[in-house]
């Protein structure tokens, strides 16, 4: 990520749209979503699509989890009007209107933390895409005066 071509700001809203993406419990559609989101904000795109990577099956449990939890908050509910749902036949096993409650919740609460995710990883990408692209730029420019010092100063002085 650290040597796409693209401007830290760039860089940084294409990552955080891909980091807020993740927050939603729609899995199948992260990378067009964050890709909208990225071009919405002006956000380099390929790293909307690297940013979808926080969202992984390690961490989707405990980000729809906190979503699901934020959802209920901001609902005023507490869970008792959603029953458990046994996951263990798969999503497909399930009809609409026993998942739409959940999903529901999950995407509100996905809203507000995903929008805090967004804040928090634009400035820290783009605080490292600075440093990161300012010392490729030293190291070129001293690279460069190195090679000046090098290079001959004069040809066919003989004579």
């Amino acid at each position: 990520m650290l040597r796409l071509s693209a401007s830290p700001h760039a860089i940084a809203a294409g990552f955080a749209a891909g980091v807020m993406v993740s927050f939603t419990p729609f899995v199948g559609l992260h990378f067009v979503l964050a890709a909208i989101l990225a071009f919405v904000t002006g956000g380099n795109i390929l790293a909307s699509a690297l940013g979808t990577a926080l969202g992984n099956p390690l961490t989707f449990p405990f980000i729809w989890a906190a979503s699901y939890r934020m959802g209920l908050l901001i609902m005023g509910g507490n869970g008792a009007s959603h029953p458990p749902i046994d996951m263990s036949l798969g999503l497909f096993a399930h009809s609409w209107d026993t998942l739409m409650p959940v999903l529901t919740t999950m995407l509100i609460g996905a809203v507000p933390l995903g929008i805090i995710a967004w804040i928090v990883f634009y400035f820290l990408v783009r605080t490292i895409v600075r440093s990161f692209q300012a010392a490729r730029q030293r190291r070129f420019e001293e690279h460069a005066a190195r090679k000046d010092a090098v290079a001959p100063t004069s040809l066919g002085s003989e004579g």
